[in-house]
């Protein structure tokens, strides 16, 4: 049987393997820190290779960089042992839902997602800290060891406990004012490209202070010929006197994963623009140009209007976008109309119902001026709770459902939204499945930051809203945490939704659930993966930490068989044991104590593509040696691992 590894996709490995199949001559050997051989990159041979594109060193080229860049890059690749636990109290609909909500330092969800949602998220929507010089950036430590870095910066005492949040001011007088908040984004961006699909798009939201810098840091991790636009959005409609120009837009960054794949989505046509003045039987048309801008076959040439006897020829440096036999079809079908009185140039019927059946849409624009503002986005949430404002400045649910219209979200797409504050996002899914009738599924992230600390730096037109959301914490017995009333919002977004959709069909398959899982160390000691530090008689320990739950463990699994974690699961009693199956009979686990061959044979015979169990759950050395066996005798093809 082969044993789960336990940890994040190690991608600087990866990278490795790849220049050994291009280039096998360039990897060698070496002592790693832990004395161990390891793999490594002979940069002077991979530079004879390319030596004809090698830049010299101190020779000018085009550069985007900053102090700590390439601790940001390393950051990024290194893998982590983390992982995620499940909390069942937290969620809504927790066996059946496809959503997630997600609690901890999103870098490390990245991490830990990476492998398993490599290549599956259709879209990201993220609005990260903006650098204000009040709001937060997350605190990245480059030069310390993790262990290093708790000990000296003051985040936890004596005891391990949490003091302050890993969440700090970053002022203008701060000299690393860019930088910190470069490092900050950087390796989340980079490890969220990972996870878009190829035909995957990302909006990030954001203000006039870092765009400049955001564009190159998306321009080299995503590419520049994969730079969609930037959409402006209009945030809010008062003139503010604070400053010389008053703000009243945000920026949308748009770049894809693969331009050639990407399929664009747009707004709803507009219905007012058509008309049917002649009875067509094909319904409702407008008039659009027949001319264009680029040359090719018998396309300049007179078009007669019948009722006029007038000829017309393409403006100025332009021509037809047609050749006469096609023009000829297309008047004969009645689909050329010389304007909408007959008297002027040829024009095309385009018809509404086409469009619609088709479903073609308009072209968005790159002003968004009817997508809400931020005070429509409070209002959403003050109907949620007693008209209380609980967050500052929330993104309105009508500007990311309009985004989701861009991204061309479908059945079993997976939005993600890895700064999910206020949880939109979630409410936005919620809206735009029932609008759209679709299936839309979405995973946020969010880091657990703590009210109270933050009540104690909070601007004054902020901490009203602060202490309104601790009290109402107080009152259902919450820690005083912002994902709290963040699931709260979700919570109660999709009651509200519901109750106002009760008489439309389908509303009973709308998912307003959410599996909410929290990150947390791993699940294993430490002699789960350094055997060889510990002496024998430690080797008899139990390898797993001793708070930890089957179903933790369940997830744990999940992460590293690749399986999604909204997969549906139940348990079920298999002689005497509990056993847990995902996705139907595809994960079968079983976690328990003193299993037997009675229930390992019951197991082998409903032929799971994956069986797992702990090292410890044996009965007794029989077990073991039997175990292999009866899987080979009743479905030699399941895959068996241990833990």
């Amino acid at each position: 049987m082969d044993k789960l590894k336990m940890q994040s996709h190690d991608v600087t490995g990866s990278n490795i393997n790849k220049i050994a199949r291009l280039f096998p001559n360039c990897v060698t050997e070496r002592l790693g820190k832990n004395g161990k051989l390891e793999l490594a990159i002979d940069f002077e041979k991979l530079e004879a290779e390319l030596s004809n594109d090698i830049l010299a060193e101190g020779e000018e080229r085009y550069q985007f960089t900053w102090p700590d860049k390439r601790a940001a890059n390393r950051l990024a690749n290194t893998p982590t042992t983390m992982t995620l636990r499940p909390c069942r109290e937290d969620s809504v609909d927790f066996d059946n839902t496809q959503n997630l909500y997600i609690e901890g330092d999103n870098l490390d969800v990245l991490k830990v997602l990476r492998e398993t949602y490599l290549g599956k998220v259709k879209m990201i929507y993220i609005d990260p800290p903006y650098n204000t010089g009040n709001d937060f950036v997350y605190n990245d430590e480059f030069a310390q060891s993790k262990s290093e870095f708790e000990q000296n910066s003051g985040l936890f005492d004596e005891e391990g406990n949490q003091t302050i949040d890993p969440m700090l001011r970053n002022t203008e007088s701060n000299g690393r004012f860019h930088t910190d908040w470069l490092n900050m984004i950087y390796p989340r961006l980079k490890v969220a490209r990972d996870l878009l699909t190829d035909a995957g798009v990302i909006f990030i939201s954001l203000d006039d202070k870092e765009v400049a810098n955001l564009v190159k840091i998306c321009t080299e991790i995503f590419g520049e010929r994969n730079f969609v636009g930037n959409i402006i959005w209009q945030s809010r409609t008062s003139i503010s006197n604070d400053d010389e120009i008053s703000t009243n837009h945000n920026h949308t960054l748009v770049y894809s994963k693969n331009r050639e794949q990407l399929t664009f989505g747009g707004d709803d046509i507009d219905a007012s623009e058509y008309v049917n003045l002649d009875n067509d039987p094909r319904g409702p048309w407008k008039l659009v140009p027949i001319d264009a801008n680029h040359i090719g076959g018998d396309t300049n040439y007179p078009i007669r209007n019948p009722k006029t006897g007038v000829d017309y020829y393409p403006p100025n440096g332009r021509i037809w976008c047609y050749n006469k036999q096609t023009l000829e079809s297309l008047m004969e079908d009645g689909r050329i109309k010389f304007g909408l009185t007959d008297d002027s140039s040829p024009k095309r019927k385009l018809f509404l119902n086409e469009r619609k059946a088709k479903g073609d849409c308009k072209t968005p624009s790159s002003i968004l001026l009817d997508a809400g503002t931020t005070k429509s986005g409070t209002s959403e949430i003050m109907s949620l709770f007693e008209n209380e404002k609980v967050f500052d400045y929330p993104k309105p649910t009508t500007l990311i459902t309009r985004l989701m219209k861009y991204g061309y979200l479908n059945n079993d797409d997976i939005i993600m939204d890895f700064f999910s504050g206020s949880g939109t996002t979630a409410h936005a899914s919620f809206a735009y499945n029932i609008k759209e009738n679709k299936k839309v599924k979405f995973l946020l992230v969010q880091m657990p930051e703590n009210l109270e600390r933050n009540l104690q730096t909070a601007a004054n037109d902020a901490k009203k809203s602060m202490r309104f959301a601790i009290n109402m914490l107080d009152s259902i017995a919450k820690p005083h945490f912002l994902t709290e009333i963040a699931k709260e919002r979700i919570r109660r977004a999709g009651k509200k939704i519901r109750e106002e959709n009760a008489d439309k069909e389908g509303i009973n398959k709308l998912d307003t659930g959410f599996r909410v899982l929290k990150l947390d160390s791993s699940n294993m000691e430490d002699i789960y993966y350094t055997p060889q530090e510990f002496d024998d008689q430690s080797l008899f320990h139990e390898n797993v930490k001793p708070d930890r739950s089957s179903e933790d463990l369940l997830f744990s699994v999940m992460l590293d068989l690749g399986m999604e974690l909204s997969a549906k699961m139940e348990t079920r009693q298999m002689a005497g044991k509990n056993v847990h199956f995902v996705d139907g009979n595809y994960l079968i686990a079983c976690f328990d104590k003193d299993v037997n061959e009675s229930a390992i044979t019951e197991i082998a015979r409903m032929k799971p593509v994956y069986f797992v169990m702990r090292d410890a759950s044996a009965a007794n050395d029989n077990v073991i040696d039997n175990f292999e066996q009866i899987f080979r005798h009743y479905s030699p093809d399941t895959n068996c691992r241990i833990l």
